[in-house]
């Protein structure tokens, strides 16, 4: 029997380093695991465009990361515009939203960068793949107001199962990686647990946070599908359950089908 297709929403794929890309991919495809690649700087959008057209089953998604605020400009959206234009395989905009981790000096200037990439995706009627650290009540208040048609998905979520719900009324996908296979992560968890399965989504956000049996290690696309496995037993269903609930998610998000 077939497995299901699995759709890892967010995967720095063309990041690896200590594992050929080629290999990590051919590994991915083989457990029919279909791989979306964001971009986080108004370079690498270019890198990203290319990536993804060298392998099937492998989508993309252009955007600024909201610590290369300070590098976005109108020129950007211009050469996001026509790279979306070109390319049918960029399916979302990302990963873009806030992180007060590291710097707070230039929240303001992300709020608006994040803004502006948001009313872009409007425009283009693409999803949105949302990076939000430390930063919860403001990405949602600013999804709120000025998110009009983008499908939202907060990636690698971090907040409470209380929130997940507040996003899930707005319509925001919630997305988990590998922290869920964590043995202390007990937010992840709860959120894998007890949110709807139509409001779930997988990735891997490799090269980092490399799910068990893999922690400490460069994470990869196909180590998605252990994040699959261990919702699965959190939830007290089958993997294949999860993929195929989660997979469908994502079809409908990216007006696809993993088939």
């Amino acid at each position: 029997m077939n497995k299901p297709y699995i759709i890892n929403t967010h995967s720095h794929a063309n990041m690896l380093r200590e594992t050929n890309i080629d290999e990590a991919i051919s590994n991915a495809q083989n457990e029919n695991i279909i791989t979306i690649v964001p971009s986080s700087t108004a370079e690498d959008i270019f890198e990203v465009d290319k990536f993804i057209q060298k392998y099937d089953d492998v989508y993309g998604y252009v955007g600024v990361f909201p610590e290369e605020a300070k590098t976005f400009t109108d020129k950007t959206l211009n050469d996001m515009e026509n790279i979306i234009r070109n390319n049918k395989k960029i399916i979302g905009i990302g990963e873009i939203g806030l992180d007060y981790y590291w710097d707070k000096s230039f929240k303001e200037l992300q709020k608006e960068v994040f803004i502006k990439q948001i009313d872009f995706a409007n425009q283009m009627n693409l999803p949105l793949n949302i990076h939000s650290r430390e930063s919860h009540q403001d990405t949602l208040e600013i999804l709120k107001k000025y998110n009009k048609n983008s499908t939202a998905i907060l990636h690698c979520f971090s907040g409470s199962l209380e929130f997940a719900k507040e996003c899930i009324k707005e319509g925001i996908y919630i997305a988990l990686g590998g922290v869920v296979t964590f043995k202390n992560a007990v937010k992840a968890k709860e959120v894998a647990t007890k949110i709807p399965l139509e409001y779930l989504l997988l990735e891997t956000d490799d090269p980092y946070l490399a799910p068990v049996p893999f922690r400490g290690k460069e994470n990869q696309p196909m180590y998605v599908k252990y994040v699959a496995q261990t919702i699965a037993e959190l939830r007290k269903v089958t993997t294949d359950e999860v993929a195929q609930a989660t997979t469908q998610n994502a079809e409908r998000i990216f007006n696809f089908n993993a088939k």
